[in-house]
């Protein structure tokens, strides 16, 4: 199957298991599915990402690992397949492991750097969501998606673990960013502060000032709890998502426009 047709396959796959999740635990039973703001342009996004950026990216990380490493692209696939470092010396699943914590945490601050930087129009297109679902996950401005992966990808990379387990890690990565967006209450109870939920990140996504900058770990919400940036009542979810002070356009080219304006 070609590339195209596994995107079409996993949207209609994940479509249906999320509409059977989001209509049994949704955090909002009013929010409209079928006919939500900003559905093609997800759709849009999620086809385009993966087809054009994600190629782009790759080409960016090379270029990145080249001048790092000062040598050509040949010695750095040899590099690549068969790194000579203690962590790339370790099992796979030891390896897994710390990649997880370390990613994350490089994640974490990347992410903030995004919200307190003149980076943020760009990632402002992310939190330009008014209804929240799991297809939410799909809109990242192309910068942002090339900046945050090459960061970090190439900081897994130069630590020393081993490629083909960053090449496993991001795309459980991707498939967690779409769970955390889904339209569902789960906290997880005494593990929310642990493992991150679909409410943990509601409350990131919102527009209610008090949610605004906070958690931003998209595995961990210790790392949150460690640097004072967690929030998560416990008898409510946020109500209302999208930007405070809203001027992002809902359309495709509008959004990926919008932080050149």
């Amino acid at each position: 199957m070609n590339r195209v047709g596994s995107l079409v396959v996993g949207l209609m796959l994940l479509s249906v298991v999320f509409a059977l999740i989001e209509s049994r635990f949704a955090a909002n039973p009013r929010q409209p599915r079928l006919r939500r703001k900003g559905l093609r342009t997800d759709i849009t996004y999620w086809f385009l990402t993966p087809l054009v950026t994600k190629s782009i990216s790759q080409i960016g990380l090379a270029v990145i690992l080249i001048i790092l490493y000062r040598r050509n692209i040949a010695d750095i696939q040899r590099i690549l397949i068969a790194p000579n470092t203690l962590l790339a010396k370790q099992p796979l699943g030891l390896q897994a492991i710390e990649m997880i914590v370390a990613g994350d945490f490089i994640g974490y601050w990347v992410h903030r750097w995004f919200h307190f930087s003149r980076m943020w129009k760009f990632h402002a297109v992310h939190h330009s969501s008014h209804d929240l679902d799991w297809l939410s996950a799909a809109r990242v401005h192309p910068v942002n998606e090339w900046l945050s992966r090459w960061i970090q990808t190439a900081v897994l990379i130069v630590l020393g673990f081993s490629p083909m387990a960053v090449a496993a890690y991001l795309p459980f990565l991707t498939l967690y960013a779409i769970f955390i967006h889904a339209n569902v209450s789960w906290g997880f109870g005494r593990l929310g502060w642990l493992i991150a939920s679909p409410k943990f990140h509601r409350w990131h996504h919102t527009s209610e000032d008090e949610g605004l900058d906070r958690n931003f770990s998209g595995l961990f919400p210790w790392i949150d709890i460690l640097f004072g940036t967690f929030y998560m009542p416990k008898d409510r979810l946020p109500e209302r998502f999208g930007l405070k002070n809203d001027d992002v356009p809902q359309s495709f080219w509008g959004q990926a426009l919008y932080p050149f304006r």
